[in-house]
């Protein structure tokens, strides 16, 4: 019976650890060689890690939302197949026994601090390898903790993957009194790099989905480009035509019913629905998780003398063209008398 570790992969050369997202596997399953036992995410990909070898899955080292360093053992199979370099190993590993006694251990070498190496070489004209360039890199969250404390990642000792330096290599180098950066150069390097999302009630019938860990990062990148970056309005060019001329049809019918047919409420009627077709549009981010609603509310604004207020059309799907119509002239007269419920207005 052979025991064969199941390691978190390296997905990328810049990429020094993974989140174990979830195990499609459970203890004491069989596994074939090359099958998915468990999906794994990083800053750059969302992954399902493959079997090394066929067998029973006999350990789980690394819980579902744990988040660990590359070669770091995530699992073991128990496989039948001794492996066949086994005997090989036992010898080589009974070899240092049959050297001289006399000889003494050699002493350890002291800890080196890493040192930095520019792009593309290794300090003396040649390749630079990938052990070499993982080294130089760290974590985001490393970074904007050394940024924030003005130190020099280069010159903190790192005891991860390949000198890698760690969450606890930089921490443990700030409380030892580690020198600081000049503050002009510590304010530029320290960007703004972490988000908090406000959280937001779920209704009744609603699903609430926990983020992948990419998605997560693409709704922090979001609010963070917003917050540095300029933004760009993309615009759309509609014939509206057809609408018009319908608009124009609909216009005595819709009158015998006190209504009017607004090029609004065409658009409105259009969002409805599409809006179930498309669920992650009316979806609301909430912390680290994504609330997809099932309710169709579409919040139409209405510009008064004294402010913007926006009332929301409830369940807008269920409603005809003319409903649309007759419930947004309601809501928009009445927001302007101020005889709205709290409820029927959109709150934040």
């Amino acid at each position: 019976m052979a025991r064969v570790d199941v390691i978190m992969p390296q997905m990328g050369e810049s990429i020094a650890e993974g989140t174990v997202s979830r195990w499609l596997k459970q203890v004491g399953d069989e596994v074939k060689r090359d099958e998915a036992i468990l999906e794994i995410s990083t800053d750059k990909v969302d992954a399902e890690i493959p079997a090394p070898t066929a067998g029973v899955l006999a350990e789980i080292t690394v819980q579902e939302g744990q988040t660990v360093e590359v070669q770091t053992v995530v699992a073991i199979i128990e496989t039948e197949q001794a492996a066949a370099t086994a005997p090989a190993k036992q010898e080589e590993a009974a070899a240092p026994a049959q050297e001289p006694a006399a000889a003494a251990p050699a002493a350890a070498p002291a800890p080196v601090a890493p040192i930095a190496v520019p792009p593309g070489g290794d300090g003396n004209g040649g390749a630079e390898t990938a052990d070499e360039r993982l080294r130089r890199r760290s974590t985001p969250l490393v970074r904007r903790i050394a940024a924030e404390h003005g130190v020099d990642i280069s010159g903190v000792p790192g005891t991860g993957h390949a000198g890698r330096v760690t969450k606890k290599d930089v921490l443990a180098f700030i409380e030892g009194g580690a020198p600081r950066a000049a503050p002009a150069l510590a304010a530029a390097a320290a960007a703004p790099s972490t988000v908090e999302h406000p959280t937001v009630e779920a209704w009744a019938g609603d699903e609430v989905v926990p983020m992948s860990r990419i998605r997560k990062l693409t709704a922090d990148h979001m609010v963070l480009s917003r917050r540095v970056s300029a933004h760009v309005t993309s615009f759309y060019e509609v014939d509206f035509t057809p609408i018009a001329r319908l608009r124009q049809q609909l216009k005595p019918a819709f009158a015998e019913r006190d209504a009017k047919p607004t090029y609004m409420a065409f658009i409105v009627k259009v969002i409805a629905d599409n809006l179930r077709k498309h669920r992650v549009v009316n979806a609301s981010v909430s912390g680290g998780s994504i609330i997809y609603r099932q309710a169709i509310n579409i919040g139409i604004a209405v510009a008064l003398d004294w402010g913007l207020i926006v009332p929301v059309l409830k369940h807008a799907d269920e409603l005809s063209l003319l409903g649309i119509a007759k419930r947004m002239a309601d809501l928009a007269e009445r927001a302007r008398t101020k005889r709205l419920n709290p409820d029927e207005v959109q709150q934040g």
